[in-house]
């Protein structure tokens, strides 16, 4: 099972599973935080293989008893995303979609405890940290409401384990990049504009750094906690190998793009951090992780992935 399978990452690795001969049970209730076309244009390609059943479910509602029993695995990546929509009214959304949707799905694993289920959490459980290197044993601090029900949920498969036995993995997943990215993650807002012609809007002066991890790299990593031994009730950063600034990024797009952006800075934004950077060496050493795209490459296939998309006429703009 996958859950969140037409979003960004869930799509990749549910093609990944296709691709090496798995049946895969995808799950998605279309949230409102993108388009539901684009979503289902996520699907496209799984929806070519009969390997491939869509089960458009809520997960914090109703009994998942039956849908649990089908699966030998449980990957759990549906979630409410993004840091700065996260303040304000919306933030029932967020404790519904990350917290009490967690909580269901475990509810119906305890039933099956010998199930490995692997949840995908976020680097915004650490916060604004001073650390130059963040490692799993850090004392998480978020910085956003985002980042506290990711961390609420990460404690909530620990206690499952705990309790029942659960064989649960959290994956800390930090800035993950590539084709299919969230309308409203920042590469693809920069790489849109730029092909576009269109300012773009900076938060911030360009200079914080993110540990961006491509998108096959992240589903490697995820795969991988599904079948490694002696490994559960454990948590393990996910990340791209180096900290990369935005202005270094911008430069790439630059380049790409063939000509100068026009860019606004303006103020950072409530929640946003000023530096991530993954110590993987848990992961590299329990799962056998190793990020194997480098950041320019992996931005060149989300900018070739944008243009592609908007000759078709996909992709719509995101708000904030």
């Amino acid at each position: 099972m996958v859950t969140g399978c037409a979003g960004f990452i869930g799509s990749h690795l549910t093609e990944s599973l296709l691709e090496d001969g798995h049946v895969v049970l995808g799950v998605d209730c279309f949230n409102e935080n993108y388009g539901r076309r684009d979503k289902l244009r996520n699907l496209d390609q799984a929806n070519d293989w009969h390997e491939f059943e869509f089960v458009p479910i809520d997960l914090a509602r109703g009994d998942l008893d039956d849908l649990y029993d089908e699966c030998d695995t449980i990957f759990h990546l549906a979630a409410e995303p993004g840091v700065r929509a996260s303040w304000g009214a919306r933030f029932d959304e967020y404790l519904r979609n990350n917290v009490l949707a967690t909580q269901h799905l475990l509810e119906a694993a305890k039933r099956s405890p010998e199930k490995r289920f692997v949840f995908a959490s976020s680097s915004s459980i650490y916060g604004d940290t001073s650390e130059p290197v963040t490692r799993e044993d850090s004392l998480p601090r978020p910085y956003s409401p985002y980042g506290t029900t990711k961390l609420a949920a990460e404690h909530l498969c620990g206690l499952y384990f705990g309790n029942y036995g659960v064989q649960t993995v959290s994956l800390r997943y930090f800035s993950v990049y590539g084709p299919r990215q969230r309308p409203d993650m920042a590469f693809n807002i920069f790489c849109r504009a730029a092909i576009l012609g269109e300012t773009l809007r900076v938060f911030g002066d360009g200079t914080q750094t993110r540990d961006f991890t491509y998108v096959t790299d992240v589903v490697a990593a995820t795969r991988a906690a599904a079948e490694a031994g002696g490994v559960a009730g454990q948590v393990y950063n996910v990340g791209g190998g180096s900290a990369v600034s935005l202005a270094h990024g911008l430069e790439c797009i630059e380049g790409l793009a063939g000509g100068p952006l026009g860019i606004d800075y303006v103020s950072r934004q409530r929640g946003d951090v000023h530096h991530t950077s993954a110590d993987t060496s848990r992961a590299r050493s329990d799962l056998g992780f190793e990020p194997n795209t480098d950041f320019e490459s992996g931005l060149e296939q989300e900018f070739a992935w944008m243009e592609a998309m908007l000759s078709r006429g996909g992709i719509r703009g995101a708000s904030g």
